[in-house]
Protein backbone atom coordinates (compact mmCIF):
# COMPACT_ATOMS: atom_id res chain seq x y z
CA UNK A 1 0.00 0.00 0.00
CA UNK A 2 1.57 3.09 -0.91
CA UNK A 3 1.71 6.37 1.03
CA UNK A 4 -0.02 8.64 -1.76
CA UNK A 5 -2.53 5.95 -1.53
CA UNK A 6 -2.87 6.02 2.26
CA UNK A 7 -3.01 9.71 2.26
CA UNK A 8 -5.93 9.66 -0.37
CA UNK A 9 -8.06 8.23 1.57
CA UNK A 10 -7.39 9.84 4.50
CA UNK A 11 -8.74 12.91 2.71
CA UNK A 12 -11.99 11.58 2.05
CA UNK A 13 -12.59 11.25 5.42
CA UNK A 14 -14.74 12.82 8.03
CA UNK A 15 -12.94 15.40 9.96
CA UNK A 16 -14.05 13.82 13.42
CA UNK A 17 -12.61 10.55 12.18
CA UNK A 18 -9.49 12.56 10.77
CA UNK A 19 -8.78 13.90 14.28
CA UNK A 20 -9.19 10.50 16.11
CA UNK A 21 -6.99 9.18 13.26
CA UNK A 22 -4.47 11.95 14.09
CA UNK A 23 -4.52 11.79 17.69
CA UNK A 24 -4.04 8.05 17.45
CA UNK A 25 -0.91 8.55 15.84
CA UNK A 26 0.14 11.42 18.40
CA UNK A 27 -1.03 8.79 21.44
CA UNK A 28 1.17 5.46 19.34
CA UNK A 29 4.32 8.07 18.96
CA UNK A 30 4.06 8.30 22.87
CA UNK A 31 3.52 4.25 22.84
CA UNK A 32 6.78 4.11 20.56
CA UNK A 33 8.70 6.33 23.54
CA UNK A 34 7.65 4.97 25.91
CA UNK A 35 9.00 1.52 24.90
CA UNK A 36 12.52 2.73 25.34
CA UNK A 37 12.25 1.56 29.02
CA UNK A 38 13.01 -1.86 27.46
CA UNK A 39 16.34 -0.54 26.34
CA UNK A 40 17.10 1.62 29.09
CA UNK A 41 17.13 1.86 32.64
CA UNK A 42 17.64 4.97 33.06
CA UNK A 43 17.89 8.46 31.56
CA UNK A 44 20.88 10.77 31.82
CA UNK A 45 19.39 13.88 33.73
CA UNK A 46 21.00 16.29 30.61
CA UNK A 47 19.14 14.18 27.74
CA UNK A 48 15.97 14.47 29.91
CA UNK A 49 15.97 17.81 30.39
CA UNK A 50 16.59 18.59 26.88
CA UNK A 51 13.50 16.52 25.95
CA UNK A 52 11.21 18.57 28.20
CA UNK A 53 12.83 21.76 26.81
CA UNK A 54 12.16 20.18 23.03
CA UNK A 55 8.38 19.54 24.34
CA UNK A 56 8.24 23.18 25.37
CA UNK A 57 9.22 24.61 22.12
CA UNK A 58 7.58 22.41 20.34
CA UNK A 59 4.07 23.30 21.91
CA UNK A 60 4.99 27.22 22.26
CA UNK A 61 5.03 27.08 18.40
CA UNK A 62 2.37 25.56 17.70
CA UNK A 63 0.21 27.68 20.15
CA UNK A 64 1.43 30.54 17.40
CA UNK A 65 1.29 29.34 14.47
CA UNK A 66 -1.39 26.71 14.36
CA UNK A 67 -3.85 28.24 17.01
CA UNK A 68 -3.49 31.62 17.78
CA UNK A 69 -2.75 33.37 14.11
CA UNK A 70 -5.61 31.48 12.41
CA UNK A 71 -7.94 32.11 15.96
CA UNK A 72 -6.79 36.03 14.73
CA UNK A 73 -7.61 35.83 10.83
CA UNK A 74 -11.01 34.06 11.52
CA UNK A 75 -12.02 37.11 14.18
CA UNK A 76 -11.11 39.37 11.45
CA UNK A 77 -12.60 37.68 8.78
CA UNK A 78 -16.05 37.54 10.57
CA UNK A 79 -16.32 41.24 11.68
CA UNK A 80 -15.48 40.62 15.04
CA UNK A 81 -12.38 42.51 16.86
CA UNK A 82 -9.54 40.57 15.63
CA UNK A 83 -7.90 40.15 19.74
CA UNK A 84 -11.27 39.60 21.32
CA UNK A 85 -11.72 35.80 20.66
CA UNK A 86 -7.60 35.16 21.03
CA UNK A 87 -7.45 36.79 23.97
CA UNK A 88 -10.97 35.85 25.40
CA UNK A 89 -10.02 32.01 24.19
CA UNK A 90 -6.22 32.16 25.10
CA UNK A 91 -7.14 33.28 29.11
CA UNK A 92 -9.93 30.77 29.40
CA UNK A 93 -7.72 27.99 28.23
CA UNK A 94 -5.78 28.67 31.08
CA UNK A 95 -7.86 29.14 33.65
CA UNK A 96 -9.16 25.52 32.16
CA UNK A 97 -5.98 23.92 33.19
CA UNK A 98 -5.53 25.64 36.28
CA UNK A 99 -8.67 24.49 37.45
CA UNK A 100 -7.90 20.98 36.43
CA UNK A 101 -4.60 21.30 38.03
CA UNK A 102 -6.26 22.49 41.68
CA UNK A 103 -8.59 19.60 41.60
CA UNK A 104 -6.71 16.66 39.63
CA UNK A 105 -4.19 14.68 42.11
CA UNK A 106 -0.69 14.29 40.12
CA UNK A 107 3.09 14.50 40.67
CA UNK A 108 5.82 16.09 38.99
CA UNK A 109 8.79 14.52 37.85
CA UNK A 110 11.72 14.85 40.75
CA UNK A 111 9.49 15.70 43.56
CA UNK A 112 8.80 13.86 46.53
CA UNK A 113 5.05 12.10 47.04
CA UNK A 114 4.31 14.77 49.84
CA UNK A 115 4.38 17.44 47.12
CA UNK A 116 1.74 16.06 45.25
CA UNK A 117 -0.95 19.08 43.73
CA UNK A 118 -4.68 18.39 43.37
CA UNK A 119 -7.32 17.53 45.92
CA UNK A 120 -5.44 14.89 48.39
CA UNK A 121 -5.22 11.24 47.85
CA UNK A 122 -4.04 7.97 49.03
CA UNK A 123 -2.89 7.02 45.42
CA UNK A 124 0.23 5.31 44.85
CA UNK A 125 3.33 7.52 43.39
CA UNK A 126 3.03 5.86 39.88
CA UNK A 127 -0.21 7.34 39.06
CA UNK A 128 0.09 10.56 40.09
CA UNK A 129 3.19 10.58 37.94
CA UNK A 130 1.20 9.66 35.12
CA UNK A 131 -1.70 11.79 35.65
CA UNK A 132 0.64 15.06 35.50
CA UNK A 133 1.45 13.63 32.24
CA UNK A 134 -1.71 12.95 31.01
CA UNK A 135 -3.16 16.36 32.68
CA UNK A 136 -0.97 18.39 29.64
CA UNK A 137 -1.69 15.65 27.16
CA UNK A 138 -5.24 17.04 27.15
CA UNK A 139 -4.62 20.47 25.52
CA UNK A 140 -2.64 18.89 22.62
CA UNK A 141 -5.30 16.32 21.79
CA UNK A 142 -7.65 19.07 21.96
CA UNK A 143 -5.63 21.27 19.74
CA UNK A 144 -5.41 18.90 17.08
CA UNK A 145 -8.82 17.93 16.83
CA UNK A 146 -9.98 21.58 16.75
CA UNK A 147 -7.52 21.76 13.93
CA UNK A 148 -9.35 19.24 11.73
CA UNK A 149 -12.90 20.25 12.91
CA UNK A 150 -11.95 24.08 11.15
CA UNK A 151 -11.72 22.06 8.19
CA UNK A 152 -15.20 20.44 8.74
CA UNK A 153 -15.89 24.18 8.79
CA UNK A 154 -14.92 24.82 5.49
CA UNK A 155 -13.28 27.57 6.55
CA UNK A 156 -10.71 29.33 3.89
CA UNK A 157 -8.04 29.79 7.02
CA UNK A 158 -7.86 25.71 7.64
CA UNK A 159 -5.74 23.32 5.75
CA UNK A 160 -5.10 19.66 5.78
CA UNK A 161 -1.70 20.39 5.63
CA UNK A 162 -1.67 22.91 8.39
CA UNK A 163 -3.75 20.14 10.47
CA UNK A 164 -1.43 17.04 9.86
CA UNK A 165 1.88 19.74 10.37
CA UNK A 166 0.48 19.84 14.32
CA UNK A 167 -0.48 16.12 14.39
CA UNK A 168 3.00 15.73 13.16
CA UNK A 169 4.84 18.54 15.55
CA UNK A 170 2.56 17.34 18.45
CA UNK A 171 3.90 13.40 17.74
CA UNK A 172 6.82 14.46 17.84
CA UNK A 173 7.15 15.80 20.87
CA UNK A 174 5.19 12.74 22.30
CA UNK A 175 7.90 10.55 21.55
CA UNK A 176 10.55 11.97 23.97
CA UNK A 177 7.96 12.69 26.65
CA UNK A 178 6.79 8.79 26.48
CA UNK A 179 10.83 7.99 27.62
CA UNK A 180 10.64 11.17 30.21
CA UNK A 181 7.76 8.55 31.49
CA UNK A 182 8.62 5.23 31.39
CA UNK A 183 12.21 5.39 32.52
CA UNK A 184 12.18 7.22 35.40
CA UNK A 185 9.29 4.63 36.18
CA UNK A 186 11.66 2.03 35.88
CA UNK A 187 14.41 3.74 37.87
CA UNK A 188 11.96 3.93 40.79
CA UNK A 189 11.50 -0.20 40.68
CA UNK A 190 8.75 -0.62 38.55
CA UNK A 191 8.89 -3.22 36.04
CA UNK A 192 9.77 -2.78 32.15
CA UNK A 193 6.38 -3.94 31.22
CA UNK A 194 4.33 -1.71 33.76
CA UNK A 195 6.56 1.30 32.98
CA UNK A 196 5.72 1.03 29.86
CA UNK A 197 1.97 0.66 30.09
CA UNK A 198 1.63 3.58 32.25
CA UNK A 199 3.79 5.43 29.50
CA UNK A 200 1.86 5.18 27.28
CA UNK A 201 -1.44 5.34 29.09
CA UNK A 202 -0.70 8.87 29.85
CA UNK A 203 -1.36 9.44 25.74
CA UNK A 204 -4.85 7.90 25.71
CA UNK A 205 -6.50 10.92 26.89
CA UNK A 206 -5.39 12.78 23.08
CA UNK A 207 -7.59 10.98 20.89
CA UNK A 208 -10.80 11.70 23.47
CA UNK A 209 -9.79 15.26 23.38
CA UNK A 210 -8.99 15.54 19.79
CA UNK A 211 -12.90 13.91 18.77
CA UNK A 212 -14.32 16.42 21.30
CA UNK A 213 -12.58 19.15 19.92
CA UNK A 214 -13.26 18.45 16.03
CA UNK A 215 -17.00 17.74 16.70
CA UNK A 216 -17.29 20.89 18.97
CA UNK A 217 -16.30 23.02 15.88
CA UNK A 218 -18.31 20.93 13.75
CA UNK A 219 -21.11 21.32 16.07
CA UNK A 220 -20.98 25.01 16.87
CA UNK A 221 -19.06 26.77 14.35
CA UNK A 222 -19.23 30.21 15.79
CA UNK A 223 -16.67 28.94 18.41
CA UNK A 224 -13.97 27.88 16.83
CA UNK A 225 -12.02 31.49 17.10
CA UNK A 226 -12.41 31.12 20.60
CA UNK A 227 -11.85 26.95 20.21
CA UNK A 228 -8.70 27.61 18.98
CA UNK A 229 -6.95 30.19 21.25
CA UNK A 230 -8.83 28.42 24.47
CA UNK A 231 -6.58 25.16 23.20
CA UNK A 232 -3.15 27.81 23.26
CA UNK A 233 -3.98 28.52 26.29
CA UNK A 234 -4.11 25.27 27.99
CA UNK A 235 -0.50 24.57 26.28
CA UNK A 236 1.29 27.49 26.80
CA UNK A 237 -0.23 26.91 30.81
CA UNK A 238 1.06 23.23 30.70
CA UNK A 239 4.27 24.79 28.94
CA UNK A 240 4.82 27.71 31.88
CA UNK A 241 3.60 25.92 34.36
CA UNK A 242 5.01 21.81 34.33
CA UNK A 243 7.71 21.78 31.34
CA UNK A 244 9.91 24.77 31.86
CA UNK A 245 10.21 24.27 35.60
CA UNK A 246 10.64 20.67 35.41
CA UNK A 247 13.60 20.73 32.63
CA UNK A 248 14.93 23.41 34.87
CA UNK A 249 15.22 21.71 38.17
CA UNK A 250 18.70 20.26 37.89
CA UNK A 251 19.94 23.78 36.91
CA UNK A 252 21.30 23.24 33.97
CA UNK A 253 19.88 25.81 31.80
CA UNK A 254 21.71 25.73 28.67
CA UNK A 255 20.05 21.33 28.01
CA UNK A 256 16.50 22.35 28.36
CA UNK A 257 17.27 25.61 26.56
CA UNK A 258 19.14 24.36 23.46
CA UNK A 259 16.08 21.90 23.21
CA UNK A 260 13.46 24.07 23.38
CA UNK A 261 15.02 26.36 20.45
CA UNK A 262 15.13 23.35 18.61
CA UNK A 263 11.46 22.12 19.25
CA UNK A 264 10.75 25.32 18.04
CA UNK A 265 12.21 25.65 15.12
CA UNK A 266 10.86 22.07 14.32
CA UNK A 267 7.57 23.25 14.66
CA UNK A 268 8.02 26.12 12.95
CA UNK A 269 9.27 24.76 10.25
CA UNK A 270 6.56 22.12 9.95
CA UNK A 271 3.97 24.16 10.80
CA UNK A 272 5.16 26.84 7.88
CA UNK A 273 6.69 24.44 5.45
CA UNK A 274 3.43 22.35 4.94
CA UNK A 275 0.89 25.01 6.16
Amino acid sequence: MSLSFVYEWFIGQHPVFQAFLATVFTWGMTALGAGAVFSFKSINRRVLDSMLGFAAGVMIAASFWSLLAPAIELAGGNGTPAWLPAVTGFLLGGAFLWGIDKLLPHLHMGLPTSEAEGIKTSWQRSILLVLAITLHNIPEGLAVGVAFGALGADLPSASLAGAVALAIGIGLQNFPEGAAVSIPLRREGMSRFKSFWYGQVSGLVEPVAGVLGAAAVLLIRPILPYALAFAAGAMIYVVVEELIPEAQMNKDTHSSTAGAMLGFAVMMLLDVALG
